[in-house]
């Protein structure tokens, strides 16, 4: 590692999100892993899906090889700065389709499944009744 690391702030860091441009934040410790993309075992999506926060517990929790943290050496750009890093990132909840109290059309469609069949059974039951000789 460099003798003098470069300090990153976390809105540089923020911005590499990208499949061609990844950086990751380990352990405070800021990581270029574009070259490591194609090669990433999990793919990818596991390592994009770790950018723009810190991915320590991510790391940690697969429970990487001794190989996968020496490697990591090579990839290594510089240090976060640490005040510059949210404490707590803002949840922002998926967009839901809007609640419909109204549920008639959905309830009349339901009891039409029941009661056509029903009423094409019984008129079998009178045309049969009527069309028998006697």
């Amino acid at each position: 590692m460099a003798s003098d690391p470069k300090i990153y702030v976390y809105e540089e860091v923020e911005k590499h999100d990208k499949t061609k441009d990844c950086w990751l934040v380990i352990n405070g410790k800021v990581y270029d892993v574009t070259p490591f993309m194609d090669d990433h075992p999990g793919g990818d999506e596991v390592l994009l899906s770790a950018t723009g926060k810190d991915a320590t517990n991510d790391f940690e929790d697969v429970g990487h090889s001794d190989s996968a943290r020496e490697m990591m050496d090579k990839y290594y750009i510089g240090e976060i700065d640490a005040s510059t890093v949210p404490t707590k990132r803002t949840y922002t909840p998926p967009q839901q389709a809007q609640y419909n109290p109204d549920k008639t059309p959905e309830f009349l469609i339901k009891i039409l499944q029941f009661l056509v069949p029903l009423l094409i059974l019984g008129l079998a039951f009178v045309v049969r009744h009527y069309t028998k000789e006697k």
